[in-house]
């Protein structure tokens, strides 16, 4: 018998550097090669119909997101209120197939009862309230930091009331694991590996790069601030090179990375470009604190570069922190960074990564693993 899966994402799943995007746009193949017949659900962001995803998905729907006022929901986080489209639930209700919600964004479903039978799945990209926190302490403007903090207020409850009306959760770390466990006593959650490109790690990385490197969508206010953080309290006192690359830069932060010989920014690269920075720095370096999730950006250093360094809360992951050198502080950045800028990446290293990291984010076998959860078959 056919095995059907709608699937609802919070935008077009396509192949770039960008969190539960990346992830769905890679699951949607791995599961067509199971044998899934996949209706795919998007909100869409001015990007239009996407004819890759034809390949993969044996439909593929798309609606308009109710943006600004028409949004906004004094219950319900607007992440979510702004996704409830009545034109999606009618397709849904059209048939009894799992339904699979990419983000707690995509589970306004969860609150109407039309559902109440359905299997209903929820991959979680983050614990959301608590990013949202952290947003909310490094928004530029004050009207940013009083709705990222309500928003991060409105997720919490709804988080904690979404765990008794899903089948399942599927979470892309331990760490969020544990923490819907231990503190939203969910029995129901598994740890999901993201799904990542299979030609990533096809490059050997040994030898030695040119610089070290930090990226990141540079108009998040947590980037920026880790982007000036390296400059003024690492940089400035060990004086090697930093290339800062990333998505619409401040014009404070440009000015701050062009401000000495030994730093320079590169705003708005391309794929290639970036992947091309990754493959050539020596250090790819990560001190924002990412405490839920597990950032795409870290996976691609990891697959793709050589030495990588990450602050000790993002260590979400065990086999993450057995690949990457540990930092909190300061001191301990200067430290690491001169060590390893004089030492070559060895081909032992690699193979010790090669390996790890292909065990765990193996399309293929993950995929069948959900396959199994969704309807019980042998993986």
């Amino acid at each position: 018998m056919d095995k059907h899966l709608h699937i609802i994402a919070f935008t077009i799943p396509y192949p770039v550097d960008y969190g539960g995007v990346f992830d769905l746009f890679y699951k949607l193949k791995a599961l067509k090669e199971e044998g899934i017949l996949i209706h795919l659900h998007c909100f869409e962001y001015n990007r239009g119909p996407q004819s890759e995803l034809n390949k993969y998905c044996y439909s593929v729907n798309y609606y308009t997101r109710n943006k600004g006022h028409k949004g906004i929901s004094a219950v319900y986080p607007y992440i979510v209120s702004s996704r409830k489209n009545e034109q999606l639930f009618s397709t849904l209700l059209k048939d009894d197939y799992p339904i699979l919600m990419e983000g707690i964004h995509c589970t306004y479903l969860l609150q109407d009862e039309r559902f109440n039978q359905r299997k209903k799945y929820v991959r979680l990209h983050n614990v959301e309230h608590l990013y949202y926190r952290q947003l909310s302490k490094t928004a530029r403007s004050f009207l940013q930091k009083l709705f990222f903090f309500r928003e991060s207020i409105l997720l919490k409850k709804y988080e904690q009331n979404a765990v008794s009306k899903a089948t399942a959760f599927w979470s892309v770390s331990h760490k969020d694991v544990d923490f819907y466990t231990n503190k939203f006593h969910c029995s129901l959650i598994d740890f999901l590996p993201v799904y990542l490109p299979e030609s990533w790690g096809d490059r050997s990385s040994e030898g030695k790069g040119y610089y070290c490197l930090f990226h990141g969508d540079l108009s998040i206010g947590i980037n920026e601030t880790a982007a000036i953080w390296l400059l003024e309290k690492v940089f400035k006192q060990i004086k090697l090179p930093l290339v800062i690359a990333g998505k619409n830069p401040s014009k404070k932060l440009e000015k701050l990375a062009h401000a000495e010989k030994y730093s320079c920014l590169v705003a708005n690269p391309n794929e290639k470009e970036m992947q091309d920075m990754i493959t050539k720095a020596h250090i790819n370096i990560f001190p924002a604190m990412h405490s839920t999730g597990i950032p795409i950006k870290i996976l691609n250093a990891l697959f793709n570069g050589k030495y990588c360094i990450i602050n000790k809360t993002t260590a979400a992951m065990t086999e993450l922190s057995e690949l990457c050198s540990l930092a909190a502080t300061a001191e301990d950045y200067i430290e690491i960074i001169t060590a390893l800028y004089q030492e070559p990446f060895t081909i032992l290293q690699t193979d010790k990564r090669k390996k790890l990291l292909h065990t765990v984010f193996n399309n293929s076998r993950n995929a069948k693993q959900q396959v199994n959860w969704i309807w019980g078959k042998d993986v």
